[in-house]
């Protein structure tokens, strides 16, 4: 799976020369650490699948009734190229085109789209699902999940120096180590969705 962030970014926080290889391992092992972390307390992930995949969502519970439709909650989508929407149950499905994506702009801002509106119209019975083909995920990483994964990489890297969660130095003495970087947090929380962190 794709990590956010680069060895080579990591090198340069570390002070590490970009030639010097011998740690490549551990830097790889804590990006990816911190790439499913950060994937976990979000509860998405920022990488735009390769391909065109398939979902199937049941509307009951992820539809929010408006004035003008009923919105249907995705998951997030990062590319329209392919979009194919459907309706139906069992093995049977019709395509739809009367739908609008949300939030407007969603993707000319670098943001995911996370549902799907039917303008004075709804998704159906309590039967019916909706199948969706396309690019799940971000249209590009954001900066601020990047460096968040960066910073927290950096900590993880530092960790095998510190296996008991104390950290000291001649300066400032021993401390130890807090539960959650509070920065990497700050980067993360408007990302979060609902149920998650």
């Amino acid at each position: 799976m794709p990590v956010y962030g680069s060895v080579a970014a990591l090198k340069k926080r570390l002070n590490i020369e970009p030639a010097d290889t011998s740690r490549d391992d551990l830097l790889t092992s804590a990006l990816a650490a911190s790439s499913r972390a950060i994937e976990a307390a979000t509860g998405r992930r920022f990488w735009l699948d390769p391909a065109p995949t398939q979902r199937v969502f049941n509307p009951r519970g992820r539809v929010v009734r408006h004035d003008d439709g009923d919105l249907l909650l995705v998951d997030d989508i990062g590319s329209v190229t392919g979009l194919v929407v459907e309706v139906g149950s069992g093995g049977s499905y019709t395509p739809v085109t009367d739908y609008e994506t949300s939030p407007d702009n969603a993707l000319a801002d670098g943001r995911a789209i996370t549902g799907l509106l039917r303008p004075l119209g709804n998704w159906g019975t309590a039967t019916t699902r909706v199948r969706i083909t396309t690019r799940f995920g971000w249209p590009a990483d954001p900066d601020d999940i990047t460096e968040a994964s960066l910073i927290q990489s950096t900590r993880l890297f530092r960790r095998k120096d510190s296996p008991e969660g104390v950290t000291g130095s001649a300066e400032w003495g021993v401390m130890r180590l807090s539960r959650r970087d509070p920065d990497v947090w700050n980067l993360i929380e408007p990302y979060v969705l609902p149920g998650f962190g």
